[in-house]
């Protein structure tokens, strides 16, 4: 399988449930909680590490990751064609927002939120 877009990635998730019959199953808050838990299993490969440590993972343990974000990746994309969200249009406008919130003069080197 090989994927040039978002909306060819959504169509064979599409077609992944369809064959599977799992509609039903995938609402839009299943399918959040299991985006949810994918993410804290990317999480639980670094947990207890140091920041060296998690920067240079062994190619076992960054192909274990890969795939863990692979999943979160997925149920993200399915998530927002069931919700029909364009996610590389919402993308666009969180950045713009975030650019307004976080001018790059005001925010230089700081981790401060903005209220």
């Amino acid at each position: 399988m090989t994927f040039k877009t978002l909306p060819e990635v959504a169509a064979a998730m599409r077609a992944f449930a369809d064959e599977r019959e799992w509609d039903r199953f995938h609402t839009p808050k299943n399918l959040a909680a299991a985006m949810s838990v994918e993410a804290a299993e990317v999480l639980e490969h670094f947990q207890w590490l140091t920041d060296e440590e998690a920067k240079a993972l062994p190619p076992e343990k960054r192909d274990a990751v890969a795939l863990e974000l692979a999943d979160v990746f997925l149920y993200l994309v399915r998530l927002s064609d069931r919700l029909g969200v364009d996610l590389l249009e919402a993308s666009k406008r969180k950045m713009a927002l975030n650019a307004l919130k976080y001018p790059a003069g005001s925010n230089r080197g700081e981790i401060r939120k903005t209220p």
